[in-house]
């Protein structure tokens, strides 16, 4: 399935860890100093909205 991503990248993929770019759960991070976070989401259709939280 990521025979072609491989050799356009001309590297192994992580399947595991592609699979989990797919997820709705954010992987943990530590708060940043500025006490902000950017989310970007992007659908299928390739438009994009970034929206900044405080946290």
């Amino acid at each position: 399935m990521y025979e072609k991503l491989q050799r356009a990248l001309r590297t192994d993929v992580d399947e595991a860890a592609w699979a989990e770019l797919y997820s709705r759960k954010s992987r943990p991070f530590d708060r940043p100093d500025t006490g902000k976070i950017a989310v970007k989401v992007i659908n299928h259709y390739g438009d994009e909205v970034l929206k900044v939280f405080g946290v």
